[in-house]
């Protein structure tokens, strides 16, 4: 498989000026030298091949939005070298561009006051797209979802999912080699949830695009990727697929019980430090349980955990993780989180 996007070494820091409070420091630091700098990115290597759908994760300021601006050519990089389709995208941006589609949270690309099918149009001028592919494109989509009630429906008028359903399929729509989706479900109801991720899987099969997806929303990775990436606090501290991160918390449950006035009460238990029926017990002394659930520990929860720093795998089990899966650059999950934090 040939790569789409290849990144080595990259750190992005950013120079912030130290403010002072006041008129005074305010006018101070007019005339002042006083900066600190801050590492967003810190030496991430990263490799994504041709038609993969990536979930690129990790909390509030890791870095993630950096990134992406690097891969899109929007910020270049302090250190490090990123080619995207073959060319550096802070010195190609114009051609970068060419080959790149982008859904950056609420932030739409479409003509609010005109009808879809006029952005459509504008979009096809605009990237030079030849009629017939430009046909062929609006043909996939009515196989893909029902697009004809939207476009002649101005952009003002449509409702958070129809706009975002819109957004999505004018950044296909000039045949992208890759697209980057930021939070592409975020306030959409399940039906659209639904719609959306169908539609992000469809086009990928059939267009064979390459989609780099970043969100909060566990649904969007379990039903979308096969493969993760984690990052946080700058470092990348996981690149592999979902299964093998879910492995290293094979010993966590989630107990879910429903409690005498018919409310559910929802735990994650770590097997190897807690006895399940010894919970049981304990709860059903403070209070009458009439059903259990135990089930395998959810996407949500793993990546939660990671977030939090929990080390859920042992460093030999990390070392056997690397031996069974070689070329793979990932860490054990929450060591690496760990460590990641010990160093900030």
């Amino acid at each position: 498989m040939e790569d789409a996007i290849v990144m080595k070494n990259v750190c992005k820091d950013f120079k912030i000026l130290n403010r002072h409070e006041g008129l005074k420091g305010s006018i101070r630091d007019l005339f002042s030298r006083d900066y600190k700098t801050i590492s967003a990115v810190k030496d991430v290597t990263l490799t994504i091949g041709k038609g993969e759908i990536i979930g690129y994760l990790g909390p509030n300021g890791a870095g993630k939005s950096t990134t992406i601006k690097m891969m899109t050519g929007v910020l270049e990089p302090t250190s490090g070298e990123i080619l995207v389709n073959g060319v550096v995208p802070y010195k190609e941006r114009t051609k970068n561009s060419e080959h790149i589609g982008v859904v950056f949270g609420q932030r739409s690309q479409l003509w609010w006051s005109l009808p879809l099918i006029e952005s459509f149009k504008l979009l096809r001028d605009i990237y030079m797209v030849p009629k017939k592919d430009y046909e062929d494109m609006l043909k996939l989509y009515r196989s893909l979802v029902d697009i004809e009630p939207i476009l002649h429906k101005p952009v003002r008028q449509m409702s958070l999912g129809q706009r975002t359903l819109s957004d999505i399929l004018a950044a296909f729509l000039h045949n992208p080699a890759i697209v980057f989706l930021d939070e592409p479900t975020i306030g959409l109801d399940v039906s659209m949830k639904s719609k959306i991720r169908d539609l992000i899987k469809g086009l990928n099969q059939e267009k064979g695009t390459t989609v780099i997806l970043t969100t909060h929303d566990m649904g969007d990775v379990d039903a979308l990727c096969k493969r993760i990436v984690i990052i946080d606090e700058g470092k990348k501290i996981y690149d592999n697929d979902i299964e093998h991160l879910k492995s290293y918390f094979g010993s966590y449950r989630t107990l879910r019980m429903r409690l005498s006035d018919d409310t559910w009460e929802e735990r994650v238990i770590d097997e190897t430090k807690e006895d399940v029926m010894e919970v049981i017990m304990k709860k059903q002394k403070e209070q009458k349980i009439k059903d259990i659930q135990l089930q395998e520990i959810s996407t949500e929860e793993v990546i939660k955990k990671i977030y939090e720093g929990s080390s859920a795998a042992k460093p030999q089990e990390a070392q056997n993780a690397s031996e069974a899966n070689p070329g793979t650059e990932e860490t054990s999950a929450g060591a690496a989180a760990n460590e990641g934090k010990g160093e900030a």
